[in-house]
């Protein structure tokens, strides 16, 4: 299967989630076997949408940490019959269970080796973002996914929210004139980052396995649970957190696949140096960071600040902000979007946001479409490719931030044009017997 041959676009997808029960009636089919590798607070989620559906049925479960195993386990009691196979080896669920589902929920260092695996045996993919660590990992999980004929939708629901795409509507439909810049953001707040001790992993935690082909570190429960996406060597901090939800909106909305330039600036000046060693540990992720990507008709920013909160910027601390010939158009995750025109004798239009889920994330839309897709045969709303091309943004940011300069993009090669120095940044070395894929 490839782009050519699936039957329905991705814009027809994000129209048909409107009614996932009506669509499900109509197809009666058998329930899906599923498993989940990566059975934290978000994995558990995602799966608990997927057993609410009533079209899968739950074959195992996956993780290093045994305790994540039985919170798991605890928490879908409810929804299915029987306490699951628990595994802490992907690679050995995949080949006893089979499975023909398989949500990826592990920390991003994990998401191209572990959905590459499952799409070759033969199982459709839910995988979370940002879909990759580093660029060429992305190009390698596209491949493979078109090579294995396999749906893979990433998790970037956002497309699948009701106000998202009614602003998606409003903005191509030009009531907001020409856009000339896109700003998108997210603020927080915080100070000082005192280093935490190390520690001994819990018996219940494999760590060395947990890092997988990323360094090993010493352990350091800032990490994990549910810290490590503050560590570049396991995430890409905030911009490859938050930051792939916004660009994908910026992405998806202007109707662009990449930038051409980009360049960013930032680090720790609050948040203070970071330190890694045998006793003590410390965040390495910026605290602060701006990026400035360049298309051919319009600027687009990343900013994003884990100090001094937001109150004085009166907006939503997380969002997009769209500008425009005639006004100015705020898209925000809780508040809805608002259109403030130009013209100060027009009155403001705003929608509210509608939002579903456990965490008001419209995840239950993302699963029910992503089911469709498999029935269908069909891209998802938010396939594999487009997953990618928000990913690398965010990861294109990184990179110039490391380099601290500004860089080219051709993202019809995926390459960085003339900069060697710049390329290298475009993989990694994997740690172990790990091999990094192949794209």
């Amino acid at each position: 299967m490839n782009r050519r041959t699936f039957l329905k676009s991705t814009a027809a997808a994000a129209a048909l989630v409107a009614a996932p029960a009506i669509l499900h009636s109509q197809t009666k089919v058998s329930p899906y076997t599923i498993a989940l590798v990566g059975a934290g607070w978000w994995g558990t989620n995602i799966l608990n949408c997927a057993l609410a559906s009533g079209r899968c049925k739950l074959v195992g479960l996956c993780d290093v940490d045994q305790s994540q195993l039985q919170a798991c386990s605890v928490a879908i009691g409810k929804t299915t019959a029987g306490a699951p196979k628990t595994y802490t080896d992907f690679r050995e669920l995949l080949e006893k269970e089979k499975p023909q589902i398989v949500i990826n929920a592990t920390p991003d260092h994990w998401h191209a080796l572990i959905t590459i695996a499952a799409v070759k045996s033969g199982a459709h993919v839910y995988v979370e973002k940002p879909v990759s660590h580093t660029i060429l990992e992305g190009a390698a999980m596209v491949k493979a996914a078109r090579a294995a004929d396999r749906v893979v939708q990433v998790g970037t629901h956002r497309r699948l929210s009701k106000h998202n795409l009614s602003a998606r509507e409003f903005l191509r439909s030009g009531k907001l004139g020409k856009i000339g810049m896109v700003r998108c953001f997210v603020y927080g707040a915080g100070g000082v980052e005192a280093p935490q001790p190390n520690a001994q992993a819990s018996k219940d935690l494999d760590w060395d396995f947990w890092c997988g082909p990323a360094p090993l570190r010493p352990f350091n429960r800032r990490i994990h649970p549910r810290g490590f996406r503050q560590f570049l060597d396991y995430a890409n901090g905030q911009l490859g957190d938050w930051g792939v939800h916004w660009l994908d909106q910026m992405l998806w909305i202007m109707d662009e696949k990449h930038p051409k330039t980009i360049f960013s600036t930032g680090g720790r000046p609050v948040r203070g140096a970071a330190i890694n060693n045998p006793e003590l540990q410390t965040t390495d992720a910026p605290d602060h960071q701006i990026v400035a990507y360049t298309f051919d008709n319009f600027t687009a920013t990343w900013e994003h600040r884990e100090f001094a909160g937001n109150a004085a910027e009166k907006t939503e601390s997380v969002g997009a902000l769209f500008y425009g010939s005639e006004g100015t158009f705020n898209l925000g995750w809780t508040t809805g979007w608002t259109f403030y025109p130009t013209n100060s004798k027009k009155t403001p239009v705003h929608e509210d946001a509608v939002l579903t889920g456990q965490f008001g994330d419209n995840v239950p839309e993302s699963v029910a479409d992503f089911l469709d897709a498999i029935d269908h045969h069909r891209l998802p709303a938010s396939d594999i490719e487009t997953g990618h091309r928000a990913t690398t943004c965010a990861l294109l940011g990184m990179i110039s931030l490391k380099l601290g300069r500004s860089i080219e993009w051709d993202g019809a090669t995926q390459t960085i044009p003339n900069d060697l120095e710049a390329s290298k940044l475009l993989r990694r070395d994997y740690r172990g017997p790990w091999q990094y894929p192949a794209a």
